[in-house]
């Protein structure tokens, strides 16, 4: 077993912060099928700083497993007081994880995210104020630096380590490459061996095969699962017992898809209500039922949906049509089109 600053992970897989998903019921959604951890959506300090509550309202919410804030900035005193009051807000959280890897322009701007790379010493000060100001673990979440003689990150590593940092995760692409391509994983090869922290792997983790060929290679402590759990959840549960006790679970049927979809809506629409839950629910559901064959005009019809009532027709004629039909997971996506659906 191993811990982030002495809180122990029950598990190596960590649900990964995205924005605009990992909102509270999707965490918790998420927590039964495996998760170690789980992050948050990005929390801006200066927003957290301020008293805004739409910030605060990220941070709070039940859950089973440990929880990560994530936050971003630049400004060392604003981040250790975001920090703190992200403390405040929620005395329970597990650490506080800073973004140092974001790779969008709206981030950049403000000198925050994967801009950070650029300046190691400003991230090692992030680091220290963090954990100045919460009193909790900090990690951080860092991708490579595009830089003359090819992609770099360990002057950033080393900075951070120095600071007192209590995990690192890497995306192993660069600033410029965002999340298209191949991840480099062969450039983090055996680092988990040499890093005297926990270090967590992040990149195109859309199979099995995906997470444990990254975890081979890297020899990191965990991995994380972020956009291939989207409509995949299951995912999670395949990675999590397979590096329990080496068992190949099969991929779920539509009808279990079809199930997991609802209960999903069911915890978004109460915390969002049915009209901002719908509107979240049509980017999310299609994808419960993507990789199998001839599903296409369900997944349509899945972005169209007005109300839950909608949904609850159209999964349910899936279900009955092709419920013991199972899904495909080719790696080209969250449960990628099978063959014959194009």
């Amino acid at each position: 077993m191993w811990s982030i600053g002495g809180t122990p992970m029950d598990g190596r897989v960590v649900l990964g912060p995205m924005s605009g998903y990992t909102f509270g019921s999707y965490r918790r959604f998420c927590e039964p099928f495996g998760t170690a951890a789980t992050v948050t959506e990005m929390v801006s300090a200066s927003g957290l700083v301020h008293g805004g509550e739409r910030s605060a309202a990220y941070i709070v919410s039940e859950r089973t497993c440990p929880l990560g804030v994530q936050l971003f900035g630049s400004d060392p005193a604003e981040m250790r007081s975001a920090a703190e009051a992200a403390v405040r807000i929620d005395p329970g959280i597990a650490f506080i994880d800073i973004n140092m890897g974001c790779p969008a322009d709206k981030v950049l701007r403000d000198g925050a995210g994967s801009a950070l790379l650029k300046d190691p010493g400003l991230c090692g000060r992030l680091i220290k104020a963090a954990k100045d100001g919460s009193g909790i673990p900090v990690t951080a979440k860092i991708r490579l630096r595009g830089a003359p003689g090819g992609p770099e990150f360990r002057d950033v590593l080393d900075e951070i380590v120095s600071a007192g940092a209590d995990a690192v995760t890497i995306h192993p692409r660069t600033q410029k490459e965002g999340y298209r391509g191949s991840p480099h994983y062969d450039l983090l090869e055996g680092l988990g061996d040499d890093l005297p922290i926990p270090l967590i792997v992040s990149g195109n983790i859309y199979t099995l095969e995906d997470a444990v060929e990254a975890l081979e290679c890297t020899k990191a402590d965990a991995v994380m699962v972020a956009r291939g759990g989207i409509g995949n959840p299951f995912l999670i549960t395949q990675i999590d017992r397979y590096l329990r006790d080496g068992t190949v679970l099969p991929n779920p049927t539509v009808s279990q898809q079809a199930e997991w979809c609802l209960d999903l809506a069911r915890m978004i629409i109460d915390e969002k209500g049915e009209e901002a839950g719908i509107r979240k629910l049509r980017s999310i559901a299609p994808k419960f039922m993507a990789g199998c064959r001839y599903c296409r005009e369900y997944r349509r019809a899945l972005t169209a949906i007005g109300s839950f009532g909608d949904l609850e027709r159209i999964l349910s004629e899936a279900d009955r049509n092709m419920g013991d039909r199972r899904v495909m997971s080719l790696g080209r996506g969250p449960l990628a089109t099978a063959p014959g659906d194009r």
